[in-house]
């Protein structure tokens, strides 16, 4: 490879993927002939091929129906239930395209290991506080802890003092099955959710966050889950922004956090969309250094985060400011929370002028750069 024109790059995901697609353009920037797709359904069917001397991406298998269906057997993508089956499944065809890859003299830049625990929030959650990375407190960190149902989540939120916590599955993502449970006096409950229950007792995810106020729709709730795997986390006051509860969703690519955007809500769930919506990150800055802290030091949590996760190419670090915006915990870590489009770099980040997608294609082109250097 003598430049960015002999660089041969290949993206393992959905033809058509919004991410894939803005990743193939931002190659196309940079002046990189190709980026290919190998469709995640051609691992899955045992036909992936890949180059010599091909440099590839993982994406997220999502938005295919297929795919979906080959991963978690179910014929209505909205459907909550089977995270158990489709973690067990996509980390089995990661690991089958890094071995294909590395056969046939391809490079992987995403090492299937480390998705494995980006995938499950228990494990997830256990190697950043072992690495001294401020989370929620939780009493499933690590993968000791089996969560059997909903007996067990109250037993758990009463042993350890936690009246407000979140339930979340152990393998999902976007929000699906998280339950924002609250208790109250007289032992009121309180679930905030984006699951649909339906009659029969399915559980759907919807784009409306609702609230469950009975225990026996909690329970139900959380006993149909359980089976998946679920992880309960303190329930952290967050800052708000104009009276809107406030997070952040920080990209680290090669070690550095580049990007940050602000999410704010009227809910417990920041997700833009299930109704968040982009804050003003000004003035959360403002009110961190108005608060004695420092927005460094918020950025260098992110970046202690990602530095857990070395052979992951970039991650999305969900990032939560405490009530009056001095302290931060990490709340997860996304293999795939790089989709912020049209946004442009942080001051001083060195991507000010790029997007997520670029920058994680100048950040290859340097990493290969050093590595010809060192050879020549």
């Amino acid at each position: 490879m003598t430049g960015a024109g002999a660089t041969r790059l290949a993206v393992v995901g959905n033809p058509g993927n919004r991410r894939v697609t803005m990743f193939q353009d931002a190659v196309r920037r940079a002046g990189i002939a190709e980026a290919r797709v190998v469709p995640w359904l051609d691992v899955l069917c045992g036909r992936a091929e890949f180059g010599a001397g091909e440099l590839v991406r993982l994406d997220s298998p999502g938005e295919d129906p297929e795919v979906e269906r080959r991963l978690r057997d179910v014929e209505d993508a909205t459907r909550v239930e089977g995270t158990a089956v489709w973690y067990e499944r996509f980390i089995a065809a990661a690991r089958t395209a890094g071995a294909r890859a590395h056969a046939s003299g391809a490079r992987l830049l995403d090492d299937p290991d480390e998705l494995a625990v980006l995938f499950d929030k228990r494990r997830c959650h256990a190697v950043l506080r072992e690495a001294g990375v401020p989370v929620p407190f939780s009493p499933t960190s690590g993968t000791v802890t089996r969560v059997r149902g909903w007996d067990d989540v109250r037993e758990l939120m009463t042993a350890h003092r936690l009246p407000r916590v979140f339930v979340k599955l152990a393998h999902g993502s976007s929000a699906s099955g998280v339950l924002a449970v609250e208790t109250a006096g007289g032992g009121r409950l309180q679930a905030t959710t984006s699951v649909l229950r339906d009659p029969d007792g399915r559980l759907f995810n919807s784009l409306r966050v609702r609230r469950y106020t009975t225990e026996s729709e909690i329970a139900a709730i959380v006993d149909a889950l359980a089976p998946d795997g679920l992880h309960i986390e303190r329930w952290l006051p967050k800052a708000s922004q104009r009276g809107r509860s406030a997070d952040l969703r920080v990209v680290v690519v090669g070690g550095r956090a580049t990007h940050a955007v602000l999410r704010t809500s009227a809910s417990p769930m920041t997700n833009l969309h299930l109704g968040g919506a982009r804050g003003d990150l000004v003035e959360a800055r403002a009110a961190i250094t108005a608060a004695g802290a420092s927005w460094d030091d918020a950025l260098a949590i992110c970046e202690r985060a990602a530095a857990c996760f070395p052979g992951f190419s970039r991650v999305g670090v969900d990032l939560l400011p405490a009530t009056g915006w001095r302290r931060f915990a990490v709340g997860e870590v996304n293999a795939f929370g790089d989709l912020l489009p049209r946004l442009r770099g942080l001051d001083g980040s060195g991507a000010e002028q790029a997007d997520t997608y670029d920058t994680q294609v100048a950040t290859i082109l340097c990493r290969i750069g050093s590595e010809q250097h060192v050879i020549a």
